[in-house]
């Protein structure tokens, strides 16, 4: 505790506050697809550097988050993902009742391209969207953005599978899961961007 209460005084003094970051750019829409519309949460401008996700998500660090060694420990990136990660999912209909008795998805895999040290205080905001459907999985991808360094924090892949929880075995995606993930992810709405706030 007092080790921490150090590192509380250092990360609020102005000698030691997190200095803005190069960007670092954001890969592009697979296929040139349209840009879609974040859903609307608490009202608030979307950072640029997400203008090109369907769902954001705004999440508050923290103190708890950081760990030993100072920064935001690296599975709170993790969890953040899956926070928005769910909205994604409740948006577009895939979400299932708990606990899971029919189809739903299941997370096969995830990747994190960690690009920057979060520190609290500070807030995030994760862009989600779907960059690829196959048979029985769907690829999404995340850019987790810290607002205090107007930077990208972290890249992360995951894979979900459309997994019959009954049957216990994965099923293929239906049509319409594939015309409602299509409709959110190209949907338009001007050039105002809004945001899902977490709760």
């Amino acid at each position: 505790m007092v080790r921490r209460a150090a590192w509380m005084r250092m990360a609020l003094s102005p000698q030691y506050r997190t200095r803005p970051r190069r960007a670092v750019a954001v890969p592009p829409r697979p296929g040139g697809a349209p840009r879609g519309a974040a859903y609307t949460g608490n009202v608030k401008e979307v950072h640029p550097l997400l203008s090109d996700f369907p769902v954001v998500t705004t999440i508050p660090l923290l103190w708890g988050d950081e760990d030993a060694f100072g920064h935001v420990n690296n599975l709170v990136y993790l969890r953040w993902c899956e926070t928005s990660r769910v909205e994604y999912l409740q948006r577009a209909g895939l979400w299932t009742d708990l606990p899971p008795a029919g189809a739903g998805p299941i997370l096969a895999s995830v990747k994190c391209d960690y690009k920057a040290q979060l520190k609290y205080p500070d807030t995030v905001q994760v862009g989600t969207r779907v960059s690829k459907i196959g048979n029985t999985s769907f690829r999404m991808e995340h850019c987790i953005v810290s607002r205090n360094a107007h930077a990208v924090a972290a890249l992360v892949e995951s894979t979900l599978v459309l997994f019959d929880y009954g049957l216990r075995k994965p099923v293929p995606i239906p049509a319409e899961t594939r015309r409602i993930i299509g409709e959110l992810e190209g949907r338009v709405s001007g050039n105002a961007r809004t945001e899902a706030a977490a709760v």
